[in-house]
């Protein structure tokens, strides 16, 4: 028997003043409540209680051991029922982590959403083009576009995005549409470097053509805002550009050369037994973001 446990039988035996008494209450057996004190007794080197023909009292050192199990026993209690609060009861500070731009134009509008219904959280956003390392650096949940490395983290899939081509309508009036990836060496082509640093651009069954961009941009909103302008073709993840697709700003080409969807992923490091500002935030995010119909 834990001393956490024994200490429990004792306060009872002190506040009922009978052993048979506590023995019923807790069900236990008599034999087994008085073992439990006198382990107590054993460990402290001191007589707690004793008994008498009609009850038993406590010894002035029980007296004392008896305040101090008390005040050791609430202090116990309390601090499961925080820790359990924070299991069912969004609290405290969440902090979430996906790539800049969908972070920005997805996840953000979720977090507002979720700080509303939930008023008393707290939020913490790291959108950015770099691996993160949730663990390491504390992140409670992470979005994550592409195939997931073999991990101890929690994942749910939420949707799939596509990398296109794309460009403007002005463009292809001026310029012509190209029919096949080989056709872009032809073109002008905007590339981000923050997310294809290789100048070999990979499509469907295995087809690479390097690309000679004449435009080098570090963002991908650059890149976007050059072929929305009709200055020339650029390769992004279709998420990105789904307001000018919308508006007819932009038109995705070579669809048919397309690789495999990239999934997207919520994450989080910890599993079922995750607090429940975690698990409150993905089950929103999740049904969020299967809902719009770019990414999925």
């Amino acid at each position: 028997m834990d001393r956490w446990q024994a200490m429990k039988i004792f306060v009872k035996v002190a506040e009922t003043e009978s052993f048979a008494d506590t023995a019923r209450q807790m069900f236990m057996s008599a034999p087994a409540v008085t073992r439990a004190v006198a382990s107590l007794e054993d460990l402290i080197g001191a007589r707690l209680l004793v008994r008498t023909t009609r009850s038993v009292k406590m010894t002035e050192a029980g007296v004392r051991y008896f305040e101090d199990c008390r005040r050791i026993l609430a202090d116990i209690a309390e601090a499961e029922a925080a820790a359990g609060g924070s299991y069912t009861t969004p609290t405290g500070t969440l902090s979430i982590t996906a790539s800049a731009l969908f972070g920005q134009m997805y996840v953000l509008p979720i977090v507002t959403d979720y700080l509303d219904t939930y008023s008393t959280m707290k939020a913490k956003t790291l959108f950015i083009d770099r691996p993160v390392n949730i663990v390491e650096e504390g992140i409670d949940v992470a979005v994550r576009i592409g195939h997931l490395p073999d991990s101890n983290l929690s994942a749910v899939k939420v949707g799939t995005v596509r990398r296109v081509m794309c460009g403007s309508p002005k463009y292809f009036e001026r310029f012509g549409v190209p029919k096949t990836p080989a056709d872009l060496k032809d073109h002008r082509i905007a590339a981000s470097t923050a997310a294809w640093a290789s100048p070999e651009w990979k499509f469907g069954n295995d087809l690479r053509v390097s690309v000679d961009a004449a435009l080098q941009c570090n963002t991908n909103e650059a890149a976007i805002q050059s072929a929305r302008q009709g200055w020339g073709l650029t390769r992004v993840l279709n998420y990105q550009i789904g307001p000018a697709l919308v508006t007819g700003e932009l038109q995705i080409i070579l669809s048919e050369f397309e690789e495999p969807p990239l999934p997207i992923h919520i994450l989080h490091p910890e599993g079922r037994h995750a607090p429940a500002k975690v698990r409150a935030f993905v089950d929103m995010a999740a049904a969020r973001l299967r809902e719009n119909r770019l990414l999925n």
